[in-house]
């Protein structure tokens, strides 16, 4: 998948490429795009488009909004590379990026404070009997659509630490709030999904998401 190729004239060669053969740190190829290395930009985009493209989907749901969050993403990598101030990883400076742009669309494409029992409701698998019954049960994309149905912020969080193996103080990195706060809309965020999967008639000890040592 290359989303944002037509955005740039990608054809250049240069800093990036003058590091070897071996992998460019991300750090470097930043450094690169700040001085005008569009290769450099092609390199970071290729290692990291998926990634991106599939945490915003988390929350957008739509292909084509999703790829122009990701495009608009490496427009802003193109702009601010200099501004980077290497106080965490490039790539959560990326999701802090994609995840600003992805609230934005959201506010736009969602209708705000929609009833939690009225989302909770279009939820539930029309299956019938038993059999279907487990099937939600296990199903993790039954949980995934309840996750995208909370809050934009909650639902981050939870996908950044449960499905990202984000640690909270990276969580906090990319959205931007205190460790405090991140560990509080977690708290809120998994007794909503708790309430929806209720709605739903699931069990939420059946998934019930674990939360590290960190959460307390």
């Amino acid at each position: 998948m290359s989303i944002v190729e037509d955005t740039f004239d990608l054809s250049c060669t240069g800093g990036a490429a003058a590091h070897g053969s071996g992998v460019t740190p991300d750090k470097i190829l930043l450094e690169c795009i700040a001085d005008g290395d569009q290769a450099a930009l092609r390199e970071l985009m290729v290692r990291h488009q998926t990634r991106i493209y599939r945490f915003v989907m988390r929350f957008i749901r739509d292909r084509g909004v999703a790829e122009d969050i990701v495009s608009d993403t490496f427009v802003a990598v193109w702009r601010q590379a200099a501004d980077f101030e290497n106080r965490s990883s490039v790539a959560t400076w990326l999701l802090a990026i994609a995840r600003y742009k992805a609230l934005s669309a959201r506010e736009r494409l969602v209708a705000p404070h929609e009833p939690l029992d009225e989302i909770a409701a279009t939820l539930v698998d029309p299956g019938h009997g038993p059999d279907a019954g487990i099937e939600r049960r296990d199903s993790a994309r039954f949980l995934r659509r309840c996750l995208a149905a909370l809050p934009a912020e909650q639902a981050m969080l939870l996908d950044l630490v449960y499905f990202r193996d984000k640690s909270v103080r990276e969580a906090a990195a990319i959205t931007g709030v205190s460790e405090n706060t991140v560990k509080s809309r977690m708290y809120l965020g998994r007794r909503k999904l708790a309430t929806m999967l209720n709605a739903a008639s699931i069990e939420s000890e059946s998934v019930t998401l674990v939360p590290s040592a960190e959460l307390g």
